[in-house]
């Protein structure tokens, strides 16, 4: 004969398996619900992708120190900053191509962002609501990753800045100077030698790389 504390142990370990089998059937049944609201809330129609466009990119030849306009079609973002991002991008990525003519070690995330702001100056001088029409300062944010890449030497560095002045003028010509930060922080040079404390004019651009390129 079954002693009772064996049989109030069994009755008790069949309710416990009952209980359990039913929460494991309710758990699946809110699984499949969520499967079946995530399907009806999933886009049935592919995202938009940005159209190409032309482009001018100035980009840098080191046998003889000046800044070419490569034409390009992009897919290019309607945000000013984005589409300053994008840019730069591409120009960095020529850049780390095997035939480049200026050879810079690629990084995919070489540019983290690219902010507009009204040219201080304008701002002082024309009120707040006239700022832009004094021109705009970009700041670029570049990646301590890239910027330790990149090969050391004053005409190298200079000619990646100055390119990358000069692309973002080219598309938007409401740039009129550029500051660089590195991980978005100050930093005195690019590798050593081009100085990212001060500002550049975009308009001393190209200028800047034929002043390289007349040099002895």
């Amino acid at each position: 004969m079954i002693p009772r504390y064996q049989r109030i142990v069994f009755f008790v370990l069949l309710l416990v398996s009952i209980s359990m089998a039913v929460v494991l059937v309710r758990l699946r049944e809110k699984a499949h619900e969520r499967l079946l609201k995530g399907e009806d809330l999933a886009p049935t129609t592919a995202p938009v992708v940005a159209p190409a466009e032309a482009a001018t990119l100035l980009v840098a030849n080191d046998l003889d120190g000046t800044l070419l306009p490569e034409q390009q079609s992009l897919p290019l973002p309607q945000d000013p900053e984005a589409r300053g991002r994008a840019l730069l991008l591409k120009l960095l990525e020529i850049y780390g191509g095997p035939d480049a003519a200026h050879p810079v070690p690629f990084v995919a995330r070489a540019v983290q962002q690219v902010f507009l702001l009204p040219v201080p100056e304008a701002a002082e001088s024309r009120g707040a609501g006239d700022a832009l029409l004094g021109g705009q300062l970009a700041v670029v944010n570049l990646s301590g990753s890239f910027a330790d890449g990149h090969p050391a030497g004053i005409e190298a560095e200079t000619l990646t800045v100055l390119s990358i002045c000069g692309t973002l003028h080219a598309n938007l010509p409401q740039i009129s100077e550029v500051r660089f930060l590195v991980d978005g922080k100050p930093r005195a040079t690019l590798a050593g030698h081009a100085d990212l404390t001060r500002t550049y004019l975009t308009t001393e651009s190209v200028s800047g790389a034929n002043a390289l390129g007349d040099k002895p």
